[in-house]
């Protein structure tokens, strides 16, 4: 269906019409009489209000109604997307049944029973969607929306530059003057301690310059050791100590008393002289500080800590020097980054044009070495005078920042990404502000949520892999300073795809801006030692969510325990589940028949708990696409009927006492 091909919802949606053509499919709506016509004016529907997405994904940065609109509309499609999904895991399981039951009378007959409920619940289910769609459509007169407005999206990004560090321009002063209050020559005052603060707006380079700092050889010389820790929004004085002791000791601790975390660390800095950066602190409690700051004060005369913040108020609390304030780049400081990102290396006829039209486009930047970066990095696949044109005369530069606190050169890169990228971006607002994550581990949860799209030429692993890289070659996801392997997401670009993705995503414990509704899909939490079944609460609500997915800071600390009421009771009513993770949980030893109840399941992680075997109604879900069981070291055998899971594409059995598979 060609028509459909353009559909930017969802791929899934493309892929699910595109196989309404197929023998399997015809066979099963006119064998089992479900109401094809339904079908085809749900797809005409989804299309009618397609033809607005572009003008509201534009206007729903600055006007409120539109963006509510927007939200209907996400939450009619995330509903679509469940409903076709269940019509298709039902053909699909109901063709397993027949090719891998002898019984082949008895299996029609039950089949033929259970279908004929099925298809009185998912017909009302459609009608209502189109009810709804139809709605939505109606509103675009009273909202303003026009049909196919909008930036013209960018279908592929180049990959140069993925993830190499970015020039840095016009800190050299600014690093030489930090590095100057703690040198011995200049060094003033008999106190161990000396704090610095670096303070500015979000975007000015704050992180850049303290890195500048930190990675300077004279600095490494200077000081017996050095730690980096990444602070935040939540300053949890018991974590943050851990952390440092964790970054000073350069080993995991376990450690659940904030005294013994605070005697241990000042014994590792007693006598040492030390540098600590504490990056991105909002912390304004004194006494706080105070906690946090006792086993530094152990260290040698001269230890220094270093703290980047927004808040001017942030140092004075700290008892620091006299604030650094961190100014804007000069121009011509912020156009050799902007040009750093724009232009590919060699010279092109049209560069005279365009760097005039960039210059002006780098004045709208205001110096802020975040937003010249964001921009260059979005022009960087456009060559023509007229795409720079239109950059340069949007709207959204002249947008207030104080609604959303999102840079318009943010808003534009958002806006001209492929749609397709626009779900994958929104997707990682699910990860909470300095989370570090790699990419073959989003991957896989893109293709399982269905933001990936299938082509003949191309795994979905390596569409998926192809979409990272166009993101990060828009510099809207970056490698972590202090671990290749993976990357972070810039907090400013954090609040840009936590906006977009709204209700949608959930982070308990970091979102205080609204509880969990009916409309949230994606649902994510940090793991604490003890995660008793009071955390979840407010998940009994979300019965439409799609993710639940735990997270650590810290990696290799595998002493976490869940309460049995969130696999017994909670997690059996999350039946629209397509992500699953019970990693690292060590009191998981077992799971519920009722797993094979949760069919639209394509990611399942029981990595690293106790698990002894895995239930047989494992073997129903036909949709499953990963399944991680490394590091289940009790696990020694594999349910009889895996060749079910045809859709299986990733088993991770590393670790296992697994000695053959099943045939």
């Amino acid at each position: 269906m060609a028509e459909v091909a353009s559909l930017l919802l969802s791929p899934f949606l493309q892929v699910f019409f595109d196989r309404m053509a197929s023998g399997d499919f015809v066979d099963f709506f006119r064998g089992w009489k479900l109401n094809e016509g339904l079908l085809h004016k749900l797809k005409i529907a989804l299309l009618s209000v397609n033809a607005l997405l572009e003008d509201a994904e534009e206007k729903q940065l600055t006007k409120l109604a539109v963006k509510a609109w927007l939200d209907e509309l996400k939450d009619a499609v995330y509903d679509a997307e469940h409903v076709l999904d269940e019509i298709a895991t039902e053909a699909l399981q109901r063709k397993l049944d027949v090719e891998f039951q002898t019984t082949a009378r008895k299996v029609r007959k039950s089949i033929s029973t259970f279908l004929g409920h099925f298809v009185k619940e998912i017909e009302p289910k459609i009608k209502e969607l189109l009810d709804k769609l139809e709605y939505l459509a109606s509103q675009k007169d009273v909202l303003g929306l026009k049909q196919g407005v909008g930036g013209e999206s960018s279908k592929r990004l180049p990959t140069t530059s993925l993830v190499e560090e970015s020039g840095i321009f016009g800190r050299n002063d600014d690093k030489e003057k930090i590095i100057s209050l703690f040198m011995p020559k200049n060094a003033t005052g008999n106190e161990n301690l000396c704090v610095i603060p670096i303070v500015g707006m979000g975007g000015i380079g704050k992180t850049t310059l303290a890195q500048l700092v930190y990675k300077d050889n004279r600095v490494k010389e200077h000081f017996d050791l050095q730690a980096w820790v990444c602070v935040s929004d939540e300053f949890d004085v018991f974590m943050v100590t851990k952390t440092v002791l964790e970054a000073v000791t350069l080993s995991t601790c376990d450690m659940n008393d904030l005294n013994m975390l605070q005697v241990t660390l000042q014994e590792k800095l007693m006598g040492k002289k030390f540098l600590l950066v504490l990056d991105d602190v909002w912390n304004e409690n004194y006494a706080d500080w105070e906690v946090l700051s006792n086993p530094f004060k152990s260290g040698a005369q001269g230890s220094t800590v270093i703290v980047t913040t927004r808040n001017d108020s942030v140092a004075s609390t700290m008892r620091a020097v006299p604030t650094n304030r961190l100014k804007p780049l000069l121009e011509e400081d912020c156009w050799s980054l902007f040009a750093k990102h724009a232009f590919h290396d060699g010279n092109f006829d049209a560069r005279s044009q365009l760097e005039v039209i960039g210059r002006q486009i780098v004045k709208k930047c205001e110096g802020l070495p975040l937003a010249a970066k964001a921009i260059g990095s979005l022009l960087r696949s456009k060559l023509g005078v007229d795409e720079w044109e239109k950059i340069l005369k949007s709207e959204l530069w002249d947008s207030p920042i104080d609604k959303t606190n999102i840079l318009p050169a943010l808003r534009l890169s958002y806006k001209y990404l492929h749609s397709h990228l626009k779900q994958c971006f929104a997707y990682c607002s699910i990860f909470p502000k300095d989370y570090v994550f790699k990419k073959d581990e989003i991957v896989l949860l893109w293709m399982a949520e269905g933001f990936l799209e299938e082509t003949k030429n191309k795994r979905m692993e390596e569409v998926g892999e192809d979409y990272f890289l166009a993101l990060a070659s828009r510099s809207l996801l970056e490698q972590s300073s202090g671990n290749k392997l993976g990357f972070v997401m810039h907090d400013l670009v954090n609040d840009m795809a936590k906006f977009v993705s709204g209700q949608f995503t959930f982070r308990v414990e970091v979102d205080h801006s609204h509880e969990v509704v009916s409309k949230t899909r994606h649902c994510s939490y940090v793991r604490n030692t003890f995660n008793n079944c009071k955390k979840f609460e407010s998940l009994y609500e979300a019965t439409r969510l799609q993710t639940f997915l735990p997270l650590e800071f810290s990696p290799n600390h595998n002493h976490f325990f869940l309460s049995k009421r969130v696999t017994l009771d909670l997690l059996p009513k999350l039946r629209c589940l397509r992500v699953l993770s019970l990693s690292r949980y060590q009191n998981i030893i077992e799971l519920s028949e009722s797993i094979g109840t949760i069919k639209h399941l394509r990611y399942l992680n029981l990595s690293f708990t106790k698990i002894k075997r895995l239930p047989d109604s494992i073997c129903k879900l036909c949709n499953l696409q990963t399944l991680n069981l490394s590091h289940c070291k009790k696990l020694a055998a594999l349910p009889r009927d895996m060749r079910k899971l045809i859709n299986l594409r990733h088993l991770y059995i590393s670790r296992t006492v697994i000695k053959e598979m099943p045939t």
